[in-house]
């Protein structure tokens, strides 16, 4: 039989496995490390349409401007339906002895998917309670991204801007608005949404497109638009009337 060893020994040995498995952790809790950029909205893809929803961050050229900039105080409210909300400040003070205690309320946000009829699919955003009763009351997403008033569009920022412009290029609203411009004796908005940032229907586009190809495959030389005839106007002096003169 092997010696017995004292027990002095056996805490030791504990001792030095406890003081192991707490130095090394095990490989399957480190942390794994990601280069991609996190994804804020996966949105759905717009049935019978090649142009998606717009991203909330990434440089699109073919959006106008938002007029009133990116809001410079809350910077989260620039990716989501915020309305005027801001993160609010003041003093928590005891009942005892009037203790001021600083402290702020953050607006109700919440993550939800909303119907948009325009482009008959859900559209995931961020929005508060205050907006999300806002937008009941106009029935519906797009009747609220589709005011007019300056203080709604203020109310919108960025990104509602952007989704704001996605709906108007669906071709169920430029049928609606087709039918409004025609009332007046405006010409008609192309419905097709192929090519809405040009302002051409998918026939002339694709033709376009040919006689690009041609011409560059030939190497010829061609010039998009008409160029205004130049006029040298170095030493030239206007001509002075005689009536002028008398007068």
């Amino acid at each position: 039989m092997a010696p017995a060893l004292p027990t002095t020994c056996l805490r030791a040995l504990t001792r030095t496995t406890l003081t192991i498995t707490r130095v090394n952790p095990p490989f399957a809790l480190a942390r794994s490390l990601s280069t991609t950029a996190p994804h804020l909205y996966r949105q759905s893809a717009v049935p019978n349409s090649t142009l998606p929803i717009p991203s909330v961050t990434a440089p699109l050229p073919e959006i106008p401007p938002y007029p009133f900039g990116p809001r410079q105080v809350y910077h989260q409210s620039n990716t989501g339906l915020y309305g005027s909300a801001l993160i609010r400040f003041g003093n928590k003070v005891s009942e005892r002895n009037e203790i001021k205690t600083r402290r702020k309320w953050r607006p109700n946000v919440h993550h939800k998917r909303l119907w948009s009829a325009a482009l008959d699919v859900f559209v995931r955003t961020r929005v508060t309670t205050r907006v999300l009763r806002t937008i009941d009351k106009c029935g519906g997403l797009d009747p609220y991204l589709l005011g007019i008033k300056p203080a709604r569009i203020r109310e919108l920022g960025p990104w509602g801007w952007r989704l704001r412009w996605r709906i108007m290029q669906s071709p169920s609203l430029r049928a609606k608005m087709n039918v409004e411009r025609e009332k007046l004796g405006l010409a008609p908005i192309p419905v097709d949404v192929t090519m809405e940032m040009e302002g051409m229907d998918g026939e002339a586009a694709a033709q376009l497109m040919e006689e690009t190809d041609k011409m560059l495959a030939g190497e010829e030389e061609f010039s998009i638009g008409e160029e205004a005839p130049e006029k040298d106007t170095f030493m030239h002096e206007p001509k002075m009337n005689l009536k002028d003169l008398k007068a």
